[in-house]
């Protein structure tokens, strides 16, 4: 039987998918009130935003199974794999899927995933040694 701990990357592969899952839906549905790229400092803000909420969530998932840096990691590769996947189609297909926004958001909506994913993946990399690590 598994201890909780080895539950960490499904946990993980979950808690990206939700996250893609719960941001796809909100850019099609009202990205269009939110994500003006007209406007650099809404814009700005929308990139600046990402880093304590993505940062708050990676860290949640590390702190709650106790991973050691390496395991942080691999978390973090894991959380981020299931949105990079899918917003592949995303972005290829932007106009079909994102009627509410023009297609010319395309670019700057790309740019923004990127980094977004870096961000989760830099926190799993800047982790801080943790106490039980030898």
């Amino acid at each position: 039987m598994k201890t909780q701990k080895e539950n960490y990357p499904l946990v993980s592969f979950i808690v990206g998918f939700l996250v893609w899952l719960s941001a796809t839906v909100l850019f099609r549905v009202a990205g269009q009130h939110f994500f003006i790229v007209d406007n650099a400092f809404v814009l700005i803000t929308l990139y600046i935003i990402l880093i304590p909420a993505l940062g708050l969530l990676a860290t949640t998932v590390f702190n709650k199974f106790q991973l050691n840096n390496l395991e942080s990691v691999k978390s973090a590769a894991i959380m981020v794999l299931p949105g990079m996947l899918l917003d592949t189609v995303c972005v290829q297909f932007f106009e079909k899927i994102f009627t509410n926004m023009p297609e010319i958001y395309s670019k700057t909506f790309a740019s923004w995933l990127m980094f977004a994913y870096a961000t989760v993946l830099v926190f799993g990399l800047l982790r801080k040694k943790q106490g039980t690590e030898k």
